[in-house]
């Protein structure tokens, strides 16, 4: 029997992380600039990396995919993540902590849609809708997607 080993690794530099292709962003500040700038929604993705059995599904069987890869031209996407053996920056941690809080997330995966609207000095982020690990592939999934996007 053959045993294959795959090895991710993730730069986390505040800033973003580059796996697969896409570009997702670690620093919510950030993203939300990137988002009023380009008028995108925001794809929030609560998940715990190095521990979560569906996450990982929901990475293999979406958002490593080609179809994924392209209708995410459409979003920003911030990865706001959770493990249990990798230790986050402390700002990292404490942000994702509050994002958490803010959205109510109690398990994972959990995807929000959100876009950020301004006002003032304040930003809100309007949320659009929210989903997990959707089964059928990323067609499905973008399909559930698509429907809160609609909202904007």
């Amino acid at each position: 029997m053959k045993k294959v080993f795959f090895l991710f690794v993730f730069f986390w530099n505040f800033q973003t992380v580059s796996a697969q292709e896409l570009t997702w962003h670690t620093d919510v500040n950030k993203a939300i600039e990137i988002s009023a700038r380009t008028q995108k929604p925001m794809l929030l993705f609560f998940t715990g990396s190095d521990w979560c059995g569906w996450c990982i599904k929901l990475q293999k069987e979406v958002f490593f995919k080609p179809e994924f890869k392209e209708w995410a031209k459409n979003v920003v996407l911030v990865e706001l993540d959770f493990p249990r053996k990798t230790k986050l920056e402390p700002n990292l941690a404490q942000q994702n902590a509050q994002m958490q809080q803010i959205f109510q997330v109690s398990g994972y995966p959990t995807i929000w849609l959100v876009n950020p609207q301004k006002n003032g000095e304040q930003i809100n982020l309007q949320q659009l809708g929210k989903t997990g690990y959707v089964a059928g592939g990323p067609v499905k999934w973008i399909e559930v997607a698509n429907q809160f996007i609609a909202k904007k």
